[in-house]
């Protein structure tokens, strides 16, 4: 049985040290922006549909690009197509800062700049997930991956208390410039790794014929497709409750921003608790069905998430959902990188953000956000919640062997 020290892939290496520090720091900014977006588009336009499509404009590019961007990860490095992405994205948080600070936002603005977020991410996103295995090598890569999510899940533990301290103390437009400063810590973290020299593959392939390479990979293998499969249905159908958790915050629970921060709270501390778990003992069980599992109790929670009318029920909730979402969406991840060949890693990490990024937030939120306007938020949570259990019974069904991998 492995030491149950989830800190392990830290101490061993350097350079996922450096990343996991400057990431982490990151990513509280990012948070915060997060919530003070949603929390300014429900300000705007009082409306849960709107809401919805801020949240799903920064997928839309995702959405489109993702295969074409899996070919260019594949084919270039890693490590300086993600600076260059941490750079952009401190980029777009100033200029976002300044909208809201000189008074011209609108919820176009807000749109626009969600958008080129999205078109940032269709790259940056499947280089950063490609970078891991540089970093930890393969033997620590579940770990490495685990607690990459610790710290994504940490940050949404501290960002949105900044946050509504900050919209409190500050005003709202002090969220995106923290954010824009959290960037910095990235980058220097980024540009101190040492890797060996990169050198580019000969290929003759086109663009299209190496996309066309990935579909048939991520078609053909079985146990792949399922994955996916399974990913793109609690992605699509479940990460949206927190697109709607404004709404809920507001018109359900009656809260301010205050409350809307410590919801976001209790899903990232139950997140952090377990990544913490999957790095330091979750080995010690079969990945495949701790994660049919996982995701089998997150589907049973938003249902019950769905149903919740006061914070006292709320929290212990989302404390919950959070360790199983976190279990969950970690062990996907780590099965399809352990599984997949090298050559492929850029373009089937690529799918992945397709799924997890692209359509969760240009499907899921908006179609939350639609049911949402008509039925109430309650009915959008709860109502797809109960499609996932439906689907992953089905899916563990058919292919039995995710059990195994």
């Amino acid at each position: 049985m492995p030491a149950a020290n989830p800190f392990r892939a830290l101490a061993r290496h350097r350079n996922f040290r450096l990343f996991w520090f400057g990431q982490t720091l990151s990513l509280i900014g990012t948070w915060m922006q997060t919530m003070a977006l949603g929390w300014l588009a429900l300000q705007l336009t009082n409306s849960p549909f709107l809401v919805g499509l801020v949240a799903s404009a920064s997928s839309w590019p995702v959405v489109g690009f993702s295969l074409f961007s899996g070919v260019l990860v594949d084919r270039s490095d890693k490590l300086k197509l993600t600076i260059w992405g941490q750079v952009l994205f401190l980029a777009q948080a100033a200029l976002l800062w300044y909208v809201v600070w000189s008074g011209r936002a609108t919820i176009w603005w807000l749109v626009g700049l969600a958008f080129a977020t999205g078109a940032i991410n269709a790259v940056e996103i499947p280089a950063r997930q490609s970078l891991m295995v540089e970093l930890v090598g393969r033997e620590d890569l579940r770990e490495a991956i685990a607690l990459n999510s610790s710290g994504f899940n940490l940050a949404r533990i501290v960002g949105p208390a900044i946050g509504a301290v900050a919209i409190a103390q500050l005003g709202i437009a002090w969220c995106f410039a923290l954010n824009a400063l959290s960037y910095v810590a990235v980058l220097v973290g980024l540009l101190m790794i040492r890797l060996p020299e990169w050198h580019p593959t000969a290929t003759v392939a086109s663009p299209r014929e190496g996309i066309v390479e990935g579909v048939r990979y991520m078609r053909d293998t079985r146990v792949v497709a399922a994955m996916l499969g399974v990913v793109a249905v609690y992605s699509v159908l479940g990460v949206p409750y927190l697109t709607l958790m404004p709404v809920v915050a507001r018109d359900r629970l009656h809260m301010g921003a205050g409350g809307y921060g410590m919801l976001l709270a209790c899903v990232g501390v139950g997140g952090l608790g377990g990544a913490l778990w999957l790095a330091a003992v979750g080995g010690n069980w079969p990945r495949g069905v701790v994660w049919e599992r996982g995701t089998r109790a997150y589907a049973l929670l938003l249902i019950l998430f769905g149903v919740v009318h006061s914070a006292a029920l709320a929290y212990p909730v989302l404390l919950a959902t959070g360790f199983s979402m976190i279990v969950s969406g970690a062990l996907a991840n780590s099965m399809l990188q352990s599984i997949v060949p090298d050559e492929l890693r850029g373009r089937l990490m690529a799918a992945y953000s397709f799924v997890v990024v692209g359509l969760s937030q240009a499907v899921g939120s908006l179609l939350a956000g639609t049911i949402a306007e008509h039925l109430g938020e309650g009915v959008a949570i709860s109502g797809t919640a109960i499609a996932i259990l439906a689907y992953c019974w089905w899916a563990f069904r058919k292919t039995p062997e995710m059990r195994t991998i």
